[in-house]
């Protein structure tokens, strides 16, 4: 990486981290075009997603407060459209259908806007339930849309109890083995996955694609006997925080 490109990822990441869209905007555009061998979502892993790694925790700590986590997931998420508008078009590629939102008493979305977008980018039908959703509506359009996964990513570390509710009403419901259930979000930690048996967790935006890919790809039904862990830590070579 040349050190303009690596002045502009950091220019970009404080763009963002003090809730500028208009320069996010510039500085998006400007890396874009000096990226020649890598990857455009690299500046999402690189500059953006790190930015909101702060943002969340100096929201979760109390050092901020809503409208600058708001004014920093606009930054964000005006950065990622100049992004995704550069990876190649995979509409009629149909990779499978994923429910997603944030659970019951979480009202942000910045980080679950990201992944879906993502997600679509990448060939996934998405089925955004939006925020605050109870762990019913979740299995409820799980089954109405025929999904393969449901998404669940929280913002809060009270509303973690409503990831394992998701979990016992499908078991209740004699229907966990129709849906992987993977989790994300600052509070969730892949300990936190486990216990709660989910099949999978990323802890960045972009983990999210690689978790969904290889959770359709690994041809054992859910529940995983252990989940699926993207980031956090090395990757597990085969299937036993999104």
């Amino acid at each position: 990486m040349d050190e303009q490109l690596s002045n502009l990822i950091k220019e970009l990441e404080q763009a963002i981290l003090e809730g500028v869209e208009a320069e996010a905007i510039k500085l998006t555009k400007n890396a874009v075009e000096r990226i020649t061998e890598q990857d455009p979502v690299d500046l999402i892993s690189c500059a953006i997603q790190p930015a909101l790694n702060q943002i969340g925790d100096k929201f979760q700590s109390g050092d901020i407060y809503l409208p600058e986590l708001m004014l920093s997931g606009y930054a964000a998420q005006a950065a990622i459209e100049i992004i995704l508008s550069l990876i190649p078009s995979l509409e009629g590629v149909q990779k499978g259908t994923i429910v997603i939102g944030t659970p019951s008493g979480d009202m942000h979305d910045i980080g679950k806007n990201i992944v879906g977008a993502l997600l679509m980018a990448y060939g996934y039908k998405l089925v955004d339930l939006g925020v605050d959703v109870s762990p019913n509506e979740f299995v409820r359009a799980a089954q109405k849309e025929k999904a393969e996964i449901i998404a669940t990513s929280t913002l809060l570390s009270t509303c973690l109890p409503y990831q394992r509710e998701i979990i016992n009403l499908l078991k209740d419901m004699n229907c966990r083995e129709d849906f992987y259930v993977i989790c994300g979000g600052g509070p969730v930690t892949p300990e936190w996955v486990s216990e709660i048996k989910a099949d999978g967790y990323g802890r960045e935006a972009n983990d999210a694609v690689s978790l969904c890919n290889a959770l359709l790809s690994c041809q054992i039904a859910p529940p995983l006997a252990s989940p699926q862990i993207f980031g956090a830590l090395k990757k597990k070579s085969s299937v036993s925080r999104f």
